[in-house]
């Protein structure tokens, strides 16, 4: 940022201390704003806290744009890892992915020729290769293709959202967390006033930003906003190991597995997120889970399921981040996304430009929030 260029709003408060909006805020503050972080929760213990939690680009192919969007995302942690340290929650050790169908197997080799085009690192092995180079404790048949993504990443998000959340205060900017916002004042213009806190404190502001996750919309209703959200839940376990056997996050046939930085593997599958509304119990899905991944890792057969939790993904309706201001409400942003572990530091960087600046960035301009009428 150019700091010769930008504006200093008197108060602006954050909605939501998951990835993004610790992300917006620490760029705000860093920047001279005065900020406010909001969260009903504590910072960082809700979505971001359950997600698998992957930094990556290979897996949003759909749209060129999301593509670059992605892209981004990832040079912003990098550049993130040198500016506040890396230790404790930045992990850039790659990914792999492999299948065990020919018709999955077809569709990631394609794929993976698309993003080569797109000038996106991306390595062939055998599996062979892959338990004598990688990952020796994975059962894979020796001969089955696996791709792996070099600059690829996973991320402790409790610990980076700590490490901003505290950065910021350290710089003057405020955290009310255990506190829901009940109402957001306007004035007689239409314009952002004050926001009222659950506890019955009202706190002046000239800016919000709803980065309120699963309850953006319900956020967004406080302005009169209408912002249809999707219905997508997710189950992530976290099971306790002796020694953890895996090294790096990986897509395996059924299962999503990585180390999650201390004794612990995370576990996530979208076939188990499918079964979440047949009536099974979080306890007999993380059994699911922890069978899926002995069969992968038979290492892991006997770790002990310490955690799960469902939680609801924040996507906007048609699948797409919603980020900007509203032009409709003056003082209104949106950060709202699904994969907020990749996108929460370029999301952080360009939506506290254009609060500052006044002005948009062309990386945003598929995913602006004006294309949901009010």
């Amino acid at each position: 940022m150019r700091s010769g260029s930008v504006k200093r709003p008197e108060r602006v408060a954050v909605i939501g201390v998951g990835v993004i909006g610790a992300s917006v805020g620490w760029n705000l503050s860093r920047h001279g704003a005065e900020v406010v972080f909001i969260d009903a929760g504590q910072p960082g213990e809700g979505v971001t806290n359950w997600s698998f939690s992957w930094v990556n680009a290979s897996n949003k192919t759909a749209r060129k744009s999301y593509f670059d969007l992605n892209v981004a995302g990832m040079a912003a942690h990098r550049e993130l890892a040198g500016t506040i340290g890396p230790d404790s929650w930045w992990y850039p050790s790659g990914h792999l992915r492999w299948a065990d169908d020919p018709a999955a197997e077809a569709k990631f080799l394609e794929t993976a020729e698309l993003l080569a085009g797109w000038d996106y690192r991306v390595e062939m092995y055998t599996g062979a290769e892959v338990r004598s180079r990688f990952e020796p404790a994975l059962t894979m048949p020796d001969d089955v293709p696996v791709l792996f993504y070099p600059d690829e990443a996973w991320v402790h998000g409790r610990h980076l959202v700590g490490r901003l959340v505290g950065q910021a205060v350290a710089s003057s900017a405020e955290l009310r967390s255990g506190n829901a916002v009940c109402d957001i004042g306007t004035g007689a213009d239409g314009s952002i006033r004050s926001v009222a806190l659950s506890d019955g404190s009202r706190l002046d502001v000239d800016i919000v930003v709803n980065a309120a996750g699963p309850s953006a919309s319900h956020v967004a209703g406080l302005v009169a906003r209408r912002l249809p959200m999707r219905r997508e839940p997710g189950v992530v376990t976290r099971i306790d190991c002796a020694q953890v056997p895996v090294h790096r996050a990986m897509h395996a046939p059924h299962i999503e597995i990585r180390p999650a930085g201390d004794t612990s593997v995370v576990l996530h599958s979208r076939e188990i997120d499918a079964r979440i509304d047949t009536g099974e119990d979080p306890g007999q899905l993380a059994g699911l889970l922890h069978e899926l991944a002995r069969h992968v890792v038979p290492e892991l057969g006997n770790s002990r399921i310490a955690e799960t939790r469902i939680v609801d993904r924040p996507i906007p309706a048609d699948g797409w981040p919603s980020v900007g201001a509203v032009p409709s409400v003056p003082g209104y942003y949106e950060a709202v996304s699904h994969s907020g572990i990749t996108l929460g530091p370029v999301i952080g960087r360009l939506l506290a430009w254009e609060i500052l600046s006044g002005k948009r960035d062309g990386l945003l301009a598929d995913f602006r929030p004006e294309r949901f009428l009010s």
